[in-house]
């Protein structure tokens, strides 16, 4: 979920008339704590952005996409860490292998052309023809081939979480959904906890009235949790909840409560179908009495769905 930071980390750097390297894990083998697909930034100043294991091999990372700029190539370097690599000196803890594509990028609109798919929560994808990368708007599905170097990544929307609900509760959430990289909106009827919000930068809407659905909008990358200790908030805005696109809907309360909703939400026509969809009790570990435990919880819960969702047959 640090794409969207090495990508600006690129654009920023590109932007002060420096050349730097986008570095691309193209073919895992074996045990790896990242995906194929996953990206990292150098600078010619030495710093980057972006991991691409627990620290085993990002100063070799580094060291090559240095010695990438010093000698102008174009195109992609790829290069083998781990299992079968050629630097016998570096070796992965997890005894697995990466393939490595190093592309030094000048005047690329690359950075900044996956930076405006991100902002419109567009997916697209990175495309390697002869090693070097391009940006292909929409998602395709992740291949590379050893022996042209050819290949393609897509990359999904970044979760948006959609907080609905009122308590300290709501707080912990935004805050620590906002540290994972997830887009946060609020929807509460305490004014002053919107205030607050906002103050922090966080977007936050009034809710004046338990009809006020219209204020609540998704898309299939959106998770919605309900954070109400006063159900009577919630019957009509998760009725419209139930209706848009999401991955994930959620709703804090015990289950006694949760039948109680249920029960509500059938006399204004909701199927069990529907009902079905609702995760209640909220979180991975239930019975969390503080804040900050809920939030944890609840977002533990809502990174997983995201992680399992079959986005592509969502969109299809």
């Amino acid at each position: 979920m640090d794409t969207e930071a090495v990508l600006r980390f690129l654009s920023d750097h590109q932007s002060s008339g420096e050349p730097v390297v986008l570095v691309t894990v193209c073919a895992v083998e074996g045990s790896s704590m990242r995906n194929p697909g996953t990206i990292m930034g150098v600078a010619q100043d030495g710093s980057f952005a972006g991991s691409l294991s627990g620290g085993c091999i990002e100063n070799a990372v580094v060291a090559e996409a240095l010695d990438v700029l010093k000698t102008g190539e174009g195109g992609a370097r790829m290069v083998r860490f781990g299992a079968g690599s050629p630097y016998l000196d570096i070796k992965l803890p997890c005894g697995g292998g990466l393939d490595l594509s190093f592309a030094r990028l000048d005047a690329s609109a690359l950075p900044d052309q996956c930076l405006a798919a991100i902002a419109a929560r567009e997916p697209f994808s990175l495309r390697f023809d002869e090693g070097a990368p391009c940006f292909v708007s929409g998602w395709l599905p992740v291949s590379f081939d050893p022996e042209t170097h050819g290949g393609q990544f897509g990359y999904w929307p970044a979760p948006r979480l959609v907080i609905i609900g009122h308590g300290a509760g709501v707080k912990a959430l935004a805050g620590l959904g906002g540290t994972m990289g997830c887009s946060i909106e609020v929807l509460s009827p305490d004014h002053a906890l919107c205030s607050s919000l906002r103050d922090s930068g966080v977007p936050a809407v009034n809710l004046d009235k338990v009809t006020q659905s219209e204020a609540l909008k998704s898309d299939t990358w959106t998770a919605i949790v309900f954070l109400f200790h006063d159900h009577d908030w919630e019957t009509h805005l998760m009725q419209h909840a139930l209706s848009l696109p999401r991955f994930y809907l959620g709703a804090m309360g015990g289950r006694q409560a949760h039948i109680g909703r249920c029960e509500s939400l059938i006399q204004r026509g909701v199927s069990d179908d529907q009902l079905a969809k609702i995760r209640a009790p909220i979180g991975l570990f239930h019975s969390s009495r503080d804040p900050q435990t809920l939030a944890l919880s609840t977002l533990a819960e809502v990174i997983r769905a995201y992680e399992s969702a079959d986005f592509e047959a969502a969109i299809v």
